[in-house]
């Protein structure tokens, strides 16, 4: 996919985008820039990231992986695609050069701290941190995750799998605006795609049409096929009509609490009331086309790999792709007891992708990983904390 987060604007998704991207974007104070130097008077997080980089290898957001998520970057800012994206940005003195000139040096602290005081020592005495104004001018930001799915499917239809993914449609390009909403491309129950323009772009089948929904907001998949084999998909292309939170219409409607709307609570609710699919994903007028990616990573907006708990979604309009960032916020961590609980946070992420759902700088979503339990956590992600961007000094 060519972003992940970005199947509602580029993924995510997730938060998904929803909540996981399950949630509208909010209304946004932007007076201020999006990004402002931190000051003296400014107390910034004591432990500056350094929680988790010496992890055990092969644990979420250990050194290995944030590494790897920097040399993803350090790729993409080589690219023309950079180039051109640093020439529309907008905030003095953050340029393409120094970012690319930051990542290579914080690579090579990470690699030669023997401590995590010791790396935060060397952080502090070469950086400055410029931290985003938020979604109130008080550097308020909400964190919402998304991830890719594992959903069974079947290549060819099935009275069991008749819920397609489908191919983007020939001269896509010049339909005439606006395009065709969600309700007219597959009708209100989703079945109704072969007396229109998507009839014989079916890619792939799912049985549940909830599973094939919730893929449109994560932007891409990872698929047990019914023969066996594993297909990947991507993001391919989206009508022009903008995302709508399915939750947040359940809550205006007085069906959810906006405390309980979390990814769990939101599939429990369709396992209930099955008929309202028919009412509510229409809501979502936008529409997402896929293509097959052949075991392909998932894709960022900036055509390199995310990471889980490395990559970060944001608005790219307002905030520098590829950077380097701090987060400070909570994330679902499994308990002793197995169970998930909201646990205090302080990582050094990349800046690697984006979503329709993620307008602002008040608005994170993190990249939470592949599979069933990523997704679990990602439902779970949705709190407030603060977003900083680490760049040297000149």
């Amino acid at each position: 996919m060519s972003g992940f987060a970005k199947a509602q604007g580029m993924l995510a998704a997730v938060a998904f985008g929803f909540g996981v991207t399950l949630l509208a974007a909010p209304s946004l104070v932007n007076a201020a820039p999006p990004l402002q130097p931190v000051t003296a008077s400014v107390s910034l997080p004591t432990s500056l990231g350094v929680d988790d980089i010496w992890a055990a290898p092969g644990q979420p957001g250990d050194r290995a992986a944030l590494l790897t998520a920097i040399d993803h970057s350090l790729a993409y800012l080589d690219t023309a695609k950079a180039a051109t994206d640093y020439q529309k940005y907008a905030i003095p003195g953050i340029t393409r050069d120094r970012v690319r000139r930051s990542l290579i040096r914080f690579r090579q602290l990470v690699v030669k701290s023997r401590s995590a005081a010791e790396l935060q020592a060397a952080v502090q005495q070469e950086f400055v941190f410029y931290q985003a104004v938020g979604k109130d001018n008080q550097g308020t930001v909400a964190f919402t995750g998304y991830f890719e799915p594992t959903y069974a499917a079947s290549r060819v239809r099935t009275a069991e799998y008749r819920y397609p993914l489908f191919r983007v449609p020939p001269g896509f390009a010049q339909w005439p605006k606006p395009q065709p909403t969600r309700d007219r491309l597959e009708g209100n129950d989703g079945l109704q795609f072969d007396k229109g323009p998507l009839k014989g772009l079916e890619l792939v089948w799912l049985r549940d049409r909830l599973e094939a929904f919730l893929i449109q907001v994560q932007g891409s998949a990872r698929l047990q096929m019914t023969d066996g084999s594993t297909m990947t998909v991507g993001f391919a292309g989206k009508t022009d009509h903008p995302y709508t939170g399915v939750g947040r219409e359940l809550v205006k409607d007085g069906k959810m609490r906006l405390e309980d709307l979390t990814l769990p609570n939101l599939l429990a609710y369709f396992q209930q009331h099955p008929e309202d699919l028919n009412l509510y994903l229409p809501r979502n007028r936008s529409f997402v086309f896929f293509r097959e990616t052949y075991g392909a990573a998932a894709t960022g907006s900036l055509g390199v790999p995310v990471t889980a708990e490395r990559s970060i979604a944001t608005d790219k309009s307002l905030l520098p792709p590829g950077a380097l960032a701090l987060i400070h916020t909570q994330l679902p961590k499994q308990s002793a007891a197995g169970k998930l609980e909201q646990r205090p946070v302080s990582r050094y992420v990349l800046d690697q992708d984006t979503g329709s759902a993620i307008k602002g700088p008040g608005r994170v979503d993190i990249f939470m990983g592949t599979g069933v339990k990523a997704g679990d956590r990602a439902g779970l992600t949705n709190s407030t904390g603060q977003l900083y961007y680490l760049l040297l000094k000149r």
